[in-house]
């Protein structure tokens, strides 16, 4: 029996109407940041999720889990338009997705175990160090240094696509906070990494999505709708929405300086890092 404040959701309408309006407004601000940054909005969805769980009587730890697992589902819908989009375009390397897939999906599998034998608290303090030295990245380095006129080879293209695969998904993120950065150290065009990189996001989602299920299946204190770590609720308001809304930001980009926006969103991110980090703590 779940002891908390969603046991009322279907019989309060108020009620239901404020989860809704939370939950859409989580996808208007992934949406809109998407579209303004093109990143993916999993760095945002799931510290909104996570609060936003709380504040309606889910535990932080289950909290945690279950912001990770709605955000992938939510990533196999935004990076499937983001894809077909970019391929309109001619932007998909399709062969360098071909050779980063299995050192990706090897790297879901096993971060997908890893984040199952650990408790919310320790996923809250990982998702804290990585939105921190994302925030970093935004503040301070926004322009990643050249390594290299091409692409490093094997083992390091092996390594880095584990490690894209594994510790996205334990965070609940599509991978383009790592993978955009690195192939533009290694001078690739901006556009077909940031284009690849939503082909990564969906290997990175679908997997771990189901890995979420599979390992939250018959877990207590879920939100009502919840199928194993992934709301339902979550994915059909959110998702729909963050597509909808990636195209606003995208037209504000035009009219506000792209360098104010990548500073503006280091300062939430940075903000963010320390809330969770300090709660967690």
């Amino acid at each position: 029996m779940q002891n908390n404040m969603f046991d009322g959701l279907l019989s309060d309408p108020m009620f239901l109407m404020q989860i809704i309006a939370g939950l859409l407004l989580a996808g208007f601000f992934a949406g809109v940041l998407a579209g303004l940054l093109g990143i993916g909005g999993g760095i945002v969805i799931v510290p909104v999720l996570y609060f936003l769980f709380q504040e309606f009587g889910i535990s932080a730890d289950v909290a945690m889990f279950v912001a990770i697992g709605t955000s992938l589902a939510i990533i196999i819908a935004t990076s499937l338009s983001s894809l077909r989009s970019h391929h309109k375009r001619g932007g998909v390397d399709w062969d360098l997705l071909k050779s980063w897939s299995p050192g990706v999906i090897i790297g879901v599998i096993a971060g997908t175990y890893i984040a199952s034998l650990l408790n919310g608290n320790m996923l809250v303090i990982l998702f804290s160090i990585l939105a921190f030295c994302i925030s970093m990245r935004f503040l301070f380095f926004s322009k990643s240094a050249s390594l290299s006129n091409k692409l490093p080879g094997q083992p390091l293209e092996s390594i880095f696509t584990f490690l894209i695969g594994s510790l996205s998904v334990m965070v609940g993120i599509g991978g383009g906070s790592f993978t955009v950065p690195i192939l533009t150290a290694y001078n690739y065009p901006i556009r077909k990494a940031v284009a690849c990189s939503s082909g990564i996001g969906l290997l990175i989602a679908i997997p771990g999505a189901i890995g979420f299920i599979v390992a939250g299946w018959g877990a207590e204190g879920t939100p009502p709708g919840s199928i194993g770590y992934v709301n339902l609720l979550g994915f059909a308001l959110i998702a729909p929405m963050t597509v909808l809304c990636a195209p606003l930001g995208a037209k504000i980009t035009h009219s506000i300086s792209p360098h104010y926006l990548t500073k503006i969103f280091g300062i939430f991110l940075l903000a963010t890092s320390i809330k969770m980090m300090t709660q967690a703590l």
